[in-house]
């Protein structure tokens, strides 16, 4: 598959980049590469002192940020979450941003190959990085009732995960499920179609739980929020757009807990007001994509981007 043959519209292209940008010199990280809109839009908010520093474990993302020869461009294949390692592996030990776009991009679900979506009949991988770990069918061939029906109810929010984890029990018995054609037709005969929302598949629950499992997400996430805490410098700044209410929830309660560190104290604790722990984030802004980009672009309908500014309040030691 040719990398420039699938389009990814990023979202919140402009507000993004706008939020994390304060200083055009400074030396900012992109967790999330994909196809590189937000990355290019970043560097041309940068001066000829800035540098952008971008992460991906995607192969074909990697394949793509070659096209950029921007002396101010660096690109390391690898998962956001070991930026706290690897940064300071480059040098680096503290940024002045840290932009993440979190979940899956359109090039990734419009590619058959990649078996993310059920719109398409292709292989069950799921994978971000093809080159390792688990595949979606292999994990479906060899997890548990129990584990299956988890990640379903737990990842996917999907109140048949019972149901559709003894039906994936029974089926791989008789033969196993290696398409994402065999697995959405499964899931379609277990779980009856939205009432509300006949436009939803029966199956769109069970695939984003899977995939979120086989490719660890939300520790990723948990990680690399807690590596951008101690990466930012004193007035830098932390962008996040998420699409779904589990990483969103992360992300809003990430920036809860560190702008009122207060709130985990013991409360019986006899505490003055100026003995209480001084917030870590502060300015804590919540964006949505605007009427007319939803209108253009589907994909931004879910879209939330929350931003908070790092104080000098030392980190919390593990």
């Amino acid at each position: 598959m040719v990398v420039s043959e699938l389009v990814h519209l990023s979202v919140l292209a402009e507000e993004a980049p706008e939020a994390l940008v304060t200083d055009p010199d400074g030396l900012y990280v992109d967790g999330t590469f994909g196809r590189g809109g937000h990355t290019r839009r970043i560097l041309a908010k940068l001066s000829d002192k800035g540098r952008l520093i971008a992460f991906d474990r995607d192969p074909m993302a990697i394949e793509e940020a070659k096209t950029i020869t921007d002396p101010r461009f660096q690109i390391v294949h690898a998962p956001f979450s070991s930026m706290g390692t690897v940064l300071p592996e480059l040098g680096v030990t503290a940024v002045t941003g840290i932009f993440l776009d979190i979940g899956v991009s359109s090039p990734q679900i419009d590619d058959a190959d990649r078996g993310f979506s059920f719109r398409f009949d292709g292989p069950l991988d799921m994978r971000m990085d093809t080159t390792t770990g688990m595949t979606a069918a292999e994990w479906l061939a060899t997890a548990s009732v129990d584990e299956m029906a988890r990640v379903i109810r737990t990842f996917g929010e999907e109140r048949f995960a019972g149901p559709i984890a003894r039906a994936i029990e029974k089926r791989r018995a008789e033969r196993p499920l290696e398409t994402t054609s065999d697995l959405a037709n499964l899931v379609a005969g277990v779980v009856p179609r939205n009432k509300k929302d006949q436009t939803q598949h029966p199956a769109t629950r069970t695939f984003q739980a899977i995939r979120i499992e086989i490719n660890r997400e939300l520790g990723e996430l948990t990680d690399a929020l807690e590596a951008a805490g101690r990466l930012l410098k004193e007035d830098g700044r932390l962008a996040v757009i998420s699409f779904h209410s589990l990483e969103d929830r992360l992300v809003k309660q990430y920036f809860d807990a560190h702008a009122h560190p207060e709130r985990a104290l013991d409360p019986r604790l006899p505490l003055r007001r100026d003995q209480l722990p001084a917030p870590r984030f502060v300015e804590i802004t919540r964006i949505k994509p605007s009427k007319a980009e939803c209108e253009a672009n589907a994909r931004a309908r879910s879209a939330i981007l929350r931003v908070g500014t790092r104080t000098n309040a030392p980190w919390p030691t593990e």
